[in-house]
């Protein structure tokens, strides 16, 4: 299942020996992330009501503090968010291994930055649709990888 690297021991699947760990993991991930835009947006709606309607005013900034709070804990309690369970994804760092609550909240950081600039996720996107292995420019950087789940 793993490789040997041109650097040691490649503990992450190899993406030509073992292709079902990365089949169709682009196109899941976008759907991953529609539900999880839609999952965010059904979080803030009690919120808007709550607040007589004045969240409206901080919607946006609310958005994104509520979309980082949860993006952090749901891949940091499992991996992935719910929109990437449902999609049958994870995230594995470059042990292999399920992200802890300091590598969730790096990538979380990544993909918030990411969004921040336009080139960057273009890029980003490139990268997740051409790559070996579908890592976008966080997933570079930090190691990680977006896979099937195991069994």
């Amino acid at each position: 299942m793993y490789t040997q690297a041109s650097h040691g021991f490649d503990p992450l699947p190899d993406p030509v020996q073992n292709r079902e760990f990365y089949a169709d993991v682009t196109t899941k991930r976008a759907l991953a992330w529609v539900v999880d835009v839609i999952v965010v947006a059904a979080f803030l709606v009690p919120v808007v009501v709550l607040t007589a309607f004045i969240g409206l005013f901080f919607l946006v900034p609310l958005y994104l503090v509520v979309s980082f709070l949860y993006r952090t804990v749901t891949i940091a309690n499992g991996s992935a968010t719910w929109g990437m369970r449902l999609m049958a994804i994870e995230l594995r760092d470059a042990m292999g291994q399920r992200l802890g609550l300091g590598q969730a909240f790096l990538h979380t950081l990544g993909y918030s930055l990411s969004l921040s600039f336009a080139l960057v996720q273009l890029v980003s996107v490139v990268f997740m649709c051409t790559t070996d292995r579908g890592q976008g420019v966080t997933d570079m950087a930090l190691g990680t990888v977006m896979i099937n789940r195991r069994g």
